[in-house]
C-alpha cells in the first residue's frame, strides 16, 4: 500500500507541474545574448534560443513546437504559489509574465535600475508549459 500512494503522489506532482502538451527528450531553451550576472542599461534587448523543437504562434497545434514568455522577477517555475493554477490554465499576462504568442524570438525590455531575475518558459498553443516543461536557467542581471 505505501509503494502505491508513494506511486500516486509521483504521479500527481508531475501533473501539477506538466502540461499535456509533450516536449522531445533534450529540447532547451536558452538566453542567447544573457549571462547570468550579466550588467546592462535600459532598455535592452533579449533574444530567445530554442534547440531540439521549432517555434509556432499561440494556437498552433504543431507537434514539437511551442512559444516563448520571459518570467521576471518571479520564482522559477514549479516553485511559484500560482504555478499549479499556471499548468492548467496556461501563463498569465501581467508584469511579471510576458507573452511571445505571435512567435517572436526577442524583446526589447525596459525594466527599472536594479537586480532583477529572468526565465524563459516554452508554452504550447494554450501558453501552457509542455511536459516536461522546457525552461532555461533563471539568471539574475543588474540594470544600471
Amino acid at each position: 500500500m505505501k509503494k502505491f500512494v508513494a506511486a500516486l503522489a509521483i504521479m500527481l506532482s508531475s501533473q501539477v507541474f506538466a502540461g499535456d502538451t509533450s516536449s522531445p527528450d533534450g529540447a532547451t531553451v536558452y538566453f542567447i545574448n544573457l549571462s547570468d550576472g550579466d550588467s546592462v542599461e535600459a532598455p535592452f534587448v533579449v533574444n530567445f534560443g530554442l534547440s531540439g523543437m521549432g517555434v509556432a504562434p499561440a494556437g498552433t497545434e504543431k507537434e514539437n513546437t511551442g512559444h516563448h514568455h520571459i518570467f521576471i522577477n518571479r520564482p522559477p517555475l514549479g516553485e511559484g504559489a500560482e504555478d499549479a493554477e499556471l499548468m492548467e490554465n496556461g501563463v498569465p499576462t501581467d508584469d511579471n509574465h510576458k507573452h511571445f504568442g505571435g512567435g517572436q524570438t526577442e524583446v526589447t525590455l525596459d525594466l527599472p535600475a536594479g537586480t532583477h531575475t529572468l526565465q524563459l518558459v516554452l508554452g504550447d498553443e494554450f501558453h501552457v508549459p509542455h511536459n516536461p516543461p522546457v525552461v532555461s536557467e533563471v539568471i539574475t542581471i543588474t540594470v544600471k
